[in-house]
């Protein structure tokens, strides 16, 4: 990326430029799971979606990462697990790491989804990078490619802002989000039903975090959603 090189791990960028997320989260690598690992909210939802899935259920785990506990948990289970990342080194880690799960390079915007072609999907805090814009978009079409009566866990920051800088995990990032009630609006717009939502605040395992609030949605796919 123009404007932006690799020093020991860490991104240095020119001043006008921002690095992509495949960028960014190459550099983050296996750093990301050890910050996430204790939260508890993560897992309870991965729980739940356990309990909903019959045998064998497809899965698409969108930014899937390390593979860590997402992929891992719902491969144990035995269900057909697709992740999905932007970044090479999250991929090779996922791949080694839950050789159980299938793993795939690519960018979800850019993927073909076809209808009902998934029992489930879970979206772990991969939106923040994407513009407002693109997570209405997108949160619609995952919601088209889950069978009715399927299942999305989707989680964010549930914060109010629009392109601003932030440091994540030592990283310079621009972060887009929804206030907590414009996001359960986009998933009801694209045709879910909310039937849980679950806040709280976690404070990665890393020496730069800081507490951030966290929300856990628990959705159902009913008829044909709209868009």
């Amino acid at each position: 990326m123009p404007g932006t090189t690799r020093e020991r791990g860490s991104i240095v960028t020119d001043g006008d430029h921002r690095p992509d997320a495949a960028t960014v989260f190459d550099a983050i690598g296996e750093s990301y799971e050890r910050a996430f690992a204790g939260s508890r909210a993560h897992r309870a939802s991965l729980e739940w979606l356990l309990g909903q899935l019959k045998p064998g259920s497809r899965v698409l785990d969108v930014g899937s990462g390390t593979g860590r506990p997402t992929a891992r948990m719902l491969a144990d289970a035995g269900h057909h697990v697709l992740g999905v990342d932007v970044s090479p080194v999250m991929v090779d880690l996922a791949a080694r790491q839950v050789p159980g799960a299938a793993f795939r390079c690519a960018d979800i915007r850019e993927m073909s989804l076809p209808d009902r072609s998934f029992d489930a999907v879970c979206v772990y805090f991969s939106l923040l990078q994407l513009s407002r814009a693109e997570q209405s978009v997108l949160v619609g079409r995952l919601a088209r490619a889950v069978r009715p009566g399927g299942r999305l866990v989707l989680a964010t920051v549930p914060l109010d802002v629009e392109d601003v800088e932030a440091v994540f995990m030592g990283q310079p990032v621009r972060v887009t989000s929804f206030g907590a009630e414009e996001f359960a609006a986009t998933a009801v717009d694209a045709g879910l039903t909310v039937l849980r939502q679950e806040r709280t605040v976690f404070t990665p395992a890393h020496p730069d975090a800081i507490p951030e609030p966290h929300l856990f949605l628990y959705c159902r796919r009913d008829e044909d959603p709209a868009g």
